[in-house]
């Protein structure tokens, strides 16, 4: 036995230098060389670092602050972090002996022929134990829960791009919100003074009874569109007070301090090569780390078809009464050997090789959608910048086109209704080019997290 030890030690020791299961090779898929939608300003423009700075509005800066330093969502992403570092400590945990200590006292008294006799024992053991990683199944579960903690990571980075792209899109459609229900409180005051001249008009008999009706339906349905209008504009600010974790109260208080109109649209530098975006993009980076971390697992099954080696020993200390002290020690090995499970171990293989294809296929799938976003977004944003020029001429060419019809109304050569028509000509006009330059804002933002926003790789 006493040669015996060593040499299973020495060659559980020489086997724990191997490690089964395939070596990690990152997926590399086909992407094309270039974008194929056009790239805003050619694709120089600044850098993604600092991005929302550049838009020059602190409200919304603050309003991001908000947002992060009371998120939910952050927070969980968080926790998982934590908890996968948990899993990795557990997993290191076995590449390391175990020791346990254990101690019992017992007093007790006996009672015979009404005589008592009262006696004490004491006992004390420390037992070790150490199961050999012989084919690299423990170090496969801490490869396994390395990629995962990198995957929650990426997460969280993912995350804090999300949040902060929902929080600037909501203050956008708020900023835009504002404009368009401006748009139609001042086209209501408008159709108020129109009522006026329509009333004394039809009092000196100098029009039909039906203009003052028309009058008076126009201005209704302007009031009534600026009511709805302004109903949105509330519940985007209930959306903000609820991203940002603030009081209702206190976001409206901020936003009134801002300036009453949209943001200056940023610039964003877009890499020419599609394959830059994979090592930008936090949520593919945690797709491939998920990759990573079932192929890790393949070893893991595979080296559980195999036999294993422990080694085990204790030391104990006992006494009872006043007597002496005995003490007791063990120790040696322990092989187990695989010999029948009806094929359950040969399906946990087979298990984790599928859930390894279908993280792969996972992955690949992802790298479609991401390309895809980006495209879809370039195209959006492209479109809208060059529909500016004409929607601007067309509100201008119709604001102008009304300013006439309304002065050849009142010298009375021109009808209540070509004016009506010109009225609302002009108003579709201006509330089309808000809502353009709204959705050009909105189009950089999604592009912004398209590309995978201010996250960079680190180290």
């Amino acid at each position: 036995m006493k040669s015996t030890l060593p040499c299973l030690v020495g060659i559980g020791l020489f086997l724990s230098g191997c490690t089964l299961g395939p070596d990690y090779r990152p997926p590399e898929p086909a992407l094309s060389p270039t974008w194929q939608a056009p790239l805003p300003h050619g694709g120089k423009a600044t850098a993604l670092l600092d991005w929302w700075g550049q838009f020059n509005d602190p409200i919304l800066t603050d309003l991001q602050k908000r947002a992060e330093a009371d998120s939910p969502t952050l927070d969980a992403a968080l926790a998982q972090i934590e908890r996968a570092r948990a899993t990795l400590t557990s997993s290191r945990s076995s590449l390391f002996p175990s020791l346990d200590a254990n101690g019992t006292y017992s007093r007790a008294r006996q009672v015979v022929a009404g005589n008592g006799a009262i006696s004490e024992s004491r006992a004390g053991r420390l037992d070790a134990a150490w199961e050999l990683d012989l084919f690299g199944k423990t170090q496969r579960g801490v490869e396994a829960a390395n990629a995962r903690i990198q995957a929650r990571v990426d997460e969280w980075h993912d995350a804090r791009i999300s949040l902060a792209a929902e929080v600037a899109d909501l203050y956008v459609q708020y900023r835009g919100c504002e404009l368009l229900a401006g748009a139609y409180e001042q086209q209501a005051a408008s159709q108020q003074s129109t009522i006026g001249l329509a009333r004394i008009a039809e009092e000196a008999g100098f029009t039909a009874s039906g203009d003052l009706a028309l009058s008076e339906a126009s201005a209704a349905q302007v009031r009534s569109a600026a009511t709805q209008q302004r109903g949105a504009c509330d519940l985007l600010v209930k959306s903000l007070v609820s991203l940002t974790g603030g009081t209702e109260p206190d976001i409206r208080a901020l936003l009134t301090q801002g300036k009453d109109d949209l943001p200056l649209t940023a610039s964003l530098a877009i890499q020419t090569v599609p394959a830059n975006l994979i090592r930008q993009r936090p949520d593919l980076a945690a797709i491939e780390r998920e990759v990573a971390a079932t192929n890790a697992e393949i070893g893991v099954a595979v080296a559980n078809q195999l036999p294993s080696l422990s080694l085990a020993g204790s030391i104990g200390i006992a006494a009872a009464g006043s007597g002496g002290t005995g003490t007791t020690w063990s120790y040696g090995p322990a092989l187990s050997l695989p010999l029948f499970d009806a094929g359950r171990r040969a399906a946990a293989v087979t298990s984790a090789e599928a859930a390894y294809a279908q993280a792969l296929a996972n992955y690949r799938q992802k790298v479609r959608d991401v390309v895809l976003e980006v495209e879809q977004a370039l195209v959006n944003l492209d479109t809208a910048d060059r529909r500016e020029g004409d929607a601007a001429q067309a509100a201008a060419g119709f604001d102008r086109n009304f300013q006439a019809v309304d002065a050849a109304w009142k010298a009375g050569s021109a009808s209540l209704l070509d004016r009506e028509q010109a009225r609302r000509n002009a108003l579709d006009a201006e509330i089309a080019l808000i809502t353009l330059r709204q959705q050009q804002v909105r189009n950089w933002i999604a592009l912004y997290k398209a590309t995978g926003g201010g996250w960079q790789v680190e180290g």
